[in-house]
């Protein structure tokens, strides 16, 4: 889809876009097929797209064969994607919010109950993705980019693979190393389970209307091993968020409002981690032994 043909539907219908919803389209073919090449796509793939807008990455995830969930909360554009797609039967259109969607399902998780994308539809079968691997694609709405990418990553059954679009100082965070300023909770917490690759920036001038702030597209994948057991990595997001609730302060006064002194104190000494140390300088391998100590306890 080029911008002139963006233009062109958005008139033609009388759309004035929403702000307040994120929508700036990526029209750019370039930056588009490279998202594409990022996602490492094959035919019959089980894909989650949230916020296609007016499709031109649906487009191209349909032409690569993938089966496409695609969520939209702006009724006005599903209306548009189902006239665009009106005969494609690999496509279904979810109006709804994605990150109310993604929580109301992961209620049910530990329950027995669906997957991401276990529903009632043309391309997928209710329950038919009990283990079925799938991918995420998406150029996401700013704004509820990180809590997306959280309720994901912390997901037991997530998708293999996420290859997004969003804020580029959203994805330098994700991607930080230890001892920097990028580095902190969103680094962690999608770092347990995944593992970050592929940052390339994309220029305001790709979308429609520009956005007011720089955007890169970024790729994160599965750990074929957990790092930690379900117990553990729930001390562990405890950890990460107590540690790092005031950043400047020391790690260890902060940990012990949610833990005994002596069992922090055992677990600083046999990883040698100074009690005088701030989160921002703990990896996340130290994080991980850390969490394993403390869930002994």
């Amino acid at each position: 889809m080029t911008l002139h043909e963006m233009r062109e539907i958005l008139k033609s219908r009388d759309l004035q876009l929403t702000k307040s919803l994120g929508q700036n389209f990526l029209h750019d073919g370039n930056q588009l097929r490279r998202i594409i090449a990022a996602a490492e796509l094959a035919p019959g793939d089980l894909v989650l797209e949230i916020g296609p807008g007016l499709g031109p990455l649906t487009e191209l995830l349909l032409a690569e064969g993938a089966r496409v969930l695609a969520i939209e909360r702006d009724a006005r554009l599903i209306a548009v994607l189902r006239e665009r797609f009106a005969n494609q039967p690999n496509l279904t259109l979810l109006h709804d919010d994605a990150l109310t969607y993604l929580k109301r399902i992961s209620a049910t998780a530990s329950t027995g109950g669906h997957t991401i994308l276990d529903y009632e539809n043309p391309v997928h079968g209710a329950g038919a993705l009990g283990c079925a691997a799938w991918k995420l694609v998406a150029n996401l709405p700013y704004s509820v980019a990180s809590p997306i990418l959280v309720e994901l990553a912390m997901h037991p059954r997530g998708p293999e693979q996420m290859t997004v679009t969003l804020q580029l100082e959203v994805a330098r965070r994700i991607a930080a190393s230890p001892d920097t300023d990028d580095y902190g909770v969103l680094t962690l917490l999608l770092g347990l389970n995944y593992e970050p690759s592929g940052l390339f920036r994309i220029p305001a001038a790709c979308f429609f209307p520009a956005p007011e702030v720089e955007s890169g597209c970024l790729t994160l994948r599965r750990r074929a091993q957990p790092l930690l057991d379900e117990r553990a990595a729930k001390i562990f997001v405890r950890v990460v968020k107590c540690a790092f609730s005031q950043r400047r302060k020391m790690m260890f006064k902060l940990l012990k409002s949610e833990w005994p002194e002596e069992h922090l104190r055992g677990a600083f000494t046999q990883l040698s981690i100074s009690d005088q140390e701030r989160a921002e300088k703990v990896s996340l391998e130290l994080f991980v032994k850390f969490s394993k100590l403390l869930a002994r306890e």
